[in-house]
């Protein structure tokens, strides 16, 4: 593959030429194959946005709403964007504060157990889970398959400690459908605790929402509501295995120890930083990730790559002095993973101005190879990228699917309101085998991706703030 980088290079002569025009500031035609080339390979030889994840993940670490490492993260993140010339705002957002404690676990009695022996439990606490005394609490064990079927059996629910053990689907993950796997199953971690808590259950657990069995647990967040927040946990495949198993052979009882605290909300905010557009400077064209992660790891891929991505396509156009018809606005958002009060806080700001966001590009799939973009244009509109596509197909990336709803989390509001929303396409094969866990860390992200990735978000910023077509609206959501 590095040939063909090699190759691109050297520029042509109308490469050349494109670039002493865009250099004082004159670009009749800011879409045109010699532009969108010289993005491109801008992006793919430049390290900036490797090194920008390597400080928030290296040197911020965890990042979970409300704590010291995600008001470090937002200084971090503006005082990077100021430095490159952009106009940055930083959004006031309150958002949850939910401080892990202990956890612990052990099986101390079952079908066959030897005398003086119990038997340790990996987890680790979901986001939102109450507590359990300080000593821990001891109490049966009563393994479902689904939702449905706890509720079938509501009376062995009430005092017990409810498992969810539900299988990540790898084989559809590794076949390219590793988001519907993952909406599967936490679906399971969203709603099971809650149902627990209504029947009576004392905690809850479920089986962790991810691949790369190496009993390591997978945190994420829980719905569970003020006043039924019962302790609630994610453990390992090999744990809901185990307790499967001795489930099936009788009775099976657990002492469990989760010491979360919910805190008073706190004050943070979204990183906003605007690269201003020319004659359609009131136009908005957002490309974004969010900055908080889970306290397990450092979020290097969910979501430290789309955060650094897209601060690259300020980088990029900085460095070839390119300045768009729309504004460019880049934005790390606050608390996707347990609120996402950053892109309703935004929305709620915005939403007389909706018809001034142009398009809203979110990535937030981790920072695996990207084949190219989604988006949630008409099908008629299509055709108009056409260039775009050409001008990504050497680095791999020219595939362009079109989405009824393509949207991210948190400009999944703007997107209901009828903005056009993108995302990369990326391989997601693997993701989910770090997403949530400790493991989560900066050597799992391959550098040539990520240059790939600024090489996506970039061009397809750039490409959406000069396009001289009407995309269009997404229908409208209630």
């Amino acid at each position: 593959m590095h040939s063909v980088f090699s190759k691109s290079r050297s520029l042509t002569g109308l490469t050349v030429l494109a670039s002493s025009l865009l250099s004082v500031g004159a670009s009749a035609a800011p879409n045109d194959p010699a532009t969108l080339t010289q993005i491109r390979d801008s992006a793919m030889q430049s390290d900036w946005a490797y090194e920008r994840l390597s400080d928030l993940t290296d040197l911020v670490g965890p990042r979970l709403s409300g704590s010291a490492g995600a008001a470090a993260a937002v200084e971090q993140v503006a005082e990077a964007m100021r430095k490159l010339g952009a106009k940055v705002t930083l959004q006031p957002v309150k958002v949850p504060h939910w401080v892990r404690g202990a956890e612990t676990a052990e099986l101390v009695d079952y079908t066959g157990r030897p005398n003086g022996v119990t038997q340790k439990v990996v987890l680790t606490a979901l986001g939102g889970s109450g507590a359990t005394p300080a000593a821990g609490l001891t109490a049966p064990v009563l393994v479902v398959r689904s939702v449905d079927e706890l509720k079938t059996k509501a009376a062995q629910a009430k005092g017990a400690i409810v498992l969810f053990d539900v299988a990540f689907d790898q084989e559809m993950a590794d076949r390219g459908q590793a988001g519907p796997a993952y909406g599967q199953g936490s679906r399971v971690r969203t709603l099971g605790p809650r149902a627990a808590a209504e029947l009576g259950a004392v905690a809850a657990l479920v089986r962790s929402v991810g691949g790369a069995n190496y009993r390591i647990a997978h945190t994420g967040a829980t719905l569970l509501a003020d006043g039924a927040r019962i302790p609630a946990a994610a453990v390992t495949a090999e744990d809901a295995m185990l307790m499967s198993r001795l489930s099936a052979r009788g009775p099976l009882k657990m002492h469990l120890t989760l010491t979360p605290q919910t805190l008073p909300d706190a004050d943070s905010y979204n990183v906003i930083a605007d690269w201003p557009g020319s004659d359609k400077a009131d136009e908005v064209v957002i490309v974004s990730g969010h900055l908080d992660s889970w306290d397990l790891a450092t979020g290097a891929h969910d979501d430290g790559t789309g955060v650094a991505g897209a601060m690259g396509v300020i980088q990029t156009l900085k460095q070839l002095n390119l300045k768009p018809r729309r504004t460019i606005r880049v934005i790390a958002w606050m608390n996707e993973e347990n609120g996402t009060r950053g892109g309703r806080a935004y929305f709620d700001v915005n939403k007389d101005k909706v018809e001034k966001h142009y398009a809203a590009i979110e990535s937030d799939e981790g920072g695996g190879r990207p084949f190219g973009f989604i988006g949630s244009v008409p099908q008629p509109v299509v055709k108009y990228f056409a260039p775009l596509k050409s001008a990504l197909e050497p680095i791999g990336a020219g595939v362009f699917e079109r989405h009824d709803m393509a949207g991210g989390a948190d400009i999944g509001p703007l997107e209901r309101a009828g903005v056009p929303s993108f995302q990369p396409l990326v391989d997601s094969s693997f993701y989910f085998s770090y997403h949530h866990t400790p493991a989560d860390t900066l050597d799992k992200v391959n550098p040539y991706e990520l240059k790939r990735h600024v090489a996506v978000l970039t061009s397809l910023s750039w490409f959406l703030a000069n396009m001289e077509e009407n995309i269009g609206r997404v229908p409208k959501q209630e």
